[in-house]
């Protein structure tokens, strides 16, 4: 069964026993950030904080910080489904001849209902705030150092300004006034791309912050899916169903109808400023940088909204989570373009960009060092620091395995490779 929103999520959560609900009063100034990490760390369950001092909106967060709560999110238990299903599309023929393409109708019939459908309203419709603001929202400061309050789980939506390819992403944004927030877009992020082409132009991009919706999609923003595949596709392929939509109201961009809140804006290229510092998920503070502003012009709301969120610092917290289904949905993807590998992980202690493990069948001598730079060279594993190759026998999920074949079998001068100067 499909979760179509935030609300319905709580509710499946609770019926499960994986969400606690805190009725004390708490603050978004570091507490709840606080109580997360302690209750992360502790393996503890999804947490709706029902009662934030100076907001009348409630803050839920952890709620993917389970392998179940993702089960039960995405409505799943084997997550390779979600790549291979891309694959499979990759495979379909374009049917010849009337009887071919009748036993095709009810393929294609199913296909058609993976994509999204424009609707004239929808939930997040309910409220269109005539004075938006940051301010409203209970966004949190989650540690000591950080330079403010930091948006960390909106879906950042844009279309290029070529193709009108929609992406999704989850880029951080601090705070800066009621009106004002940074843009962490590095550059080798799809909104990155996207800005940059704008610039070129001179002209300035429309964008929009989602906050809740349904699982899937929540998840589907944060996947590093395939260049030119379009994220309210990859939603709908990851949900089975086609997610619905409305316009916004002073930008032209369409948002997921089902989303607590929707924060319409853009980002001006020649308004740039220092973000930072940020308690970051590698378990250190990112330094002040300049990135592009973000200025607030629209707000759409539910009439009772839940502000999502998430917290990030030394593994394992919630992003873990989500990180290990994305390793899982997306082997299918790598064996479509590296048929010898067999199964691949990314440690949630290596924050997943930092350590990528591979086994693979092999034939030939040098055939793992193919393997390692035709993964090196495939969208966002081309930021991983460290790739380890082995054979089929190892359990690449077992750290132990792993470290006990790299000690007996890897002879250091022949087996390892040092890449300079890459980008990570």
């Amino acid at each position: 069964m499909t979760i179509e929103d935030t609300t319905e999520f709580i509710k499946a959560l609770e019926d499960a026993g994986e969400l606690k609900r805190i009725k004390t009063q708490v603050d978004v100034d570091l507490e709840i950030a606080e109580i997360l990490r302690r209750t992360m760390y502790a393996n503890g369950p999804a947490v709706l904080f029902e009662n934030v001092k100076n907001y009348d909106m409630p803050v839920l967060a952890n709620a993917f910080g389970s392998m179940k709560r993702l089960q039960i999110g995405l409505g799943m238990s084997d997550f390779t489904e979600i790549g291979q299903r891309i694959v499979d599309m990759t495979k379909m023929e374009i049917p010849s001849g009337i009887l071919n393409k009748l036993k095709k109708l009810p393929e294609l019939s199913r296909m058609g209902e993976i994509f999204p459908k424009l609707e004239k309203s929808g939930p997040v419709t309910e409220v269109i705030d005539e004075s938006p603001s940051f301010n409203k929202i209970p966004i949190l400061k989650t540690w000591h150092k950080d330079a403010g309050r930091f948006i960390t789980l909106g879906l950042v939506a844009t279309k290029h300004p070529e193709t009108g390819i929609r992406n999704l992403g989850v880029y951080r944004m601090q705070v800066i006034d009621e009106k004002h927030a940074l843009m962490h877009w590095q550059k080798h992020k799809r909104g990155a791309h996207h800005h940059d082409i704008s610039k070129e132009k001179g002209e300035r991009i429309e964008v929009a912050i989602i906050i809740g919706g349904d699982p899937a999609t929540v998840f589907s923003a944060i996947a590093p899916v395939p260049e030119g595949l379009d994220k309210y596709l990859f939603a709908g392929i990851t949900r089975q169903s086609g997610i619905k939509t409305v316009k916004c109201k002073t930008i032209d961009l369409e948002v997921p109808a089902n989303a607590e809140i929707v924060l319409e804006g853009y980002v001006d290229p020649n308004d740039i400023r220092e973000e930072g510092p940020f308690g970051d998920h590698t378990g250190y503070y990112t330094p002040k940088e300049p990135y592009p502003t973000f200025t607030l012009t629209g707000m759409m709301r539910r009439q009772k909204p839940v502000y999502l969120t998430t917290i990030v610092g030394k593994p394992i917290l919630e992003d873990a989570y989500i990180g290990k289904v994305i390793e899982q949905s997306f082997l299918p993807l790598i064996r479509m373009f590296q048929p010898e590998v067999v199964d691949f992980a990314m440690p949630a202690a290596g924050w997943f960009q930092g350590m990528a493990i591979i086994s693979i069948k092999k034939r030939y001598p040098g055939q793992a060092k193919k393997v390692m730079m035709g993964l090196w060279g495939l969208g966002q594993l081309a930021l991983t620091k460290v790739f380890v190759v082995v054979d089929d026998d190892i359990n690449v999920h077992d750290i132990d395995d792993v470290i006990w074949a790299i000690t007996t079998r890897m002879d250091a001068a022949r087996d390892t490779i040092i890449i300079n100067n890459a980008p990570t």
